[in-house]
C-alpha cells in the first residue's frame, strides 16, 4: 500500500500531537497534517513534534468559522485519513452549552457532508467519548445504553449518531474510537493530572474537587495515538470502538502516584474543594472487541504513566508556571 496522508483535526491539543508523533515515527506516511484553531503552541505542549520534519506540516484553521480554507487545504494535500480530535471538551458545559453543538455538531455535520464527495478519502476516524455511557457500575460495551449527562456528552452522542446514519445510508468511510480519560506530557494545566504536576514542583496547591472520590479509567496518549493507527490499517468501516484499561481508579489514587512521583505527602499537594455538579461517579468501559478485532490493548501502566508526567513537568517548569490552568471556554 502506498504511502498515506493523514489529517488530524485538533491538532494542537495534547493527543494530536502524540498522534501525530506516532503516525511520523511508525505508519511511514507521506504528510501529517495537524490542524488547530490556534497558533501552534510552545514546545512545552507541542514537545518538539514534526521540528525539521518535512513530512509534518501544521495550519491554524478554525473548524467553526473557516470551513472554506480547510477544504481548500484539503484539495491540495488530498489526506487519505483523517482523525478528529476537534471538539470543545469539558465537563462544565452548562454555561453557554451551544458553543459545544455548533463545534462537535454542525461543524462536524459540514464537515463531513463536504468530505464525503472527495474520492481522496479513505477513512473518517472520530474521536469520541466515554461520557457517553454514564456512570456505570461495570464496564460498558459498545452496546451499553447511552445516557449521556451533560450538554458536552449529549453534543458528542449527537455527533456519533450523525456519523452512525451516515454509514448506515450514505457508506461514509468513518469508525468511532470512544477511549477513556487520556492523559499524557503537553495536556492544558486545567485538567487534574498536569496542575497536579505543576502545583507540586512549583509548592502550589492542587484544589482537589470532591475529594477525588469519582473514579475514572486512564489511557496514555501514546496508547491512543497506537489505537488511532490501527484502526487505520485494520478497523472493519463502521465500526465502534472503546479503548481502555481494564479497570478504573480514583482521582484521588492519580493524584496520590502523583505525591509520590514528587517525593511529597499527598496533604501537602491537595486541597479539597466541593464536587462538581453533576459529574458522574464512575466510567468504565470494556475493550473486548477492539482487542478482539485489530489487536490493541493499553502498554503504558498508570505509575509509567505519571511518572512520564512529572518529567514533562520538570523540563518544562520555568514555562509552564507562567500558564494559566483556567479553562476559557471558546467557540
Amino acid at each position: 500500500m502506498s504511502a498515506r496522508t493523514y489529517a488530524i483535526l485538533g491538532g494542537n491539543g495534547p493527543f494530536g500531537v502524540h498522534t501525530a508523533d506516532y503516525l511520523l515515527k511508525h505508519a511511514e506516511p507521506r504528510k501529517v497534517l495537524c490542524i488547530g484553531r490556534n497558533p501552534e503552541k510552545a514546545e512545552p505542549f507541542t514537545l518538539g513534534v514534526g521540528k525539521g520534519d518535512s513530512r509534518y506540516a501544521y495550519h491554524q484553521i478554525h473548524l467553526v468559522w473557516e470551513l472554506d480554507r480547510l477544504f481548500e487545504l484539503f484539495d491540495r494535500e488530498k489526506p487519505n485519513v483523517v482523525i478528529n480530535f476537534a471538539a470543545l471538551a469539558h465537563g462544565a458545559s452548562w454555561t453557554k452549552s451551544w458553543r459545544f453543538y455548533d463545534t462537535n455538531v454542525t461543524s462536524l455535520a459540514k464537515m463531513v457532508e463536504e468530505i464525503a464527495a472527495r474520492d481522496y478519502l479513505e477513512r473518517w476516524i472520530q474521536v469520541g467519548s466515554s461520557e457517553l455511557y454514564g456512570a456505570v457500575n461495570e464496564p460498558a460495551t459498545e452496546e451499553h445504553p447511552l445516557t449521556p449527562t451533560s450538554p458536552y456528552s449529549v453534543s458528542k452522542l449527537a455527533g456519533d449518531l450523525h456519523l452512525v446514519s451516515m454509514f448506515k445510508v450514505r457508506k461514509f468511510p468513518m469508525n468511532i474510537i470512544r477511549p477513556s480519560n487520556a492523559y499524557g506530557p503537553g495536556q492544558q494545566l486545567y485538567r487534574v493530572l498536569p496542575r497536579a504536576v505543576v502545583a507540586g514542583l512549583s509548592g502550589q496547591k492542587l484544589p482537589l474537587e470532591g475529594g477525588g472520590g469519582a473514579k475514572k479509567s486512564y489511557i496514555h496518549a501514546r496508547d491512543l495515538a497506537r489505537a488511532l493507527y490501527l484502526m487505520a490499517e485494520k478497523a472493519p468501516l463502521g465500526r465502534i470502538y472503546n479503548a481502555g484499561p481494564d479497570e478504573p481508579v480514583s482521582i484521588r489514587h492519580i493524584v496520590e502516584l502523583t505525591a509520590e512521583e514528587l517525593g511529597m505527602p499527598f496533604d501537602e499537594l491537595v486541597e479539597i474543594r466541593p464536587g462538581r455538579p453533576g459529574e458522574d461517579a464512575q466510567y468504565w468501559l470494556d475493550s473486548s472487541l477492539i482487542k478482539r478485532e485489530i489487536g490493541w490493548t493499553p502498554e503504558v501502566s498508570l505509575r509509567d504513566g505519571v511518572r512520564d508526567m512529572v518529567a514533562w513537568g520538570r523540563r518544562y517548569l520555568d514555562q509552564l508556571v507562567e500558564v494559566s490552568p483556567d479553562y476559557v471556554l471558546r467557540a
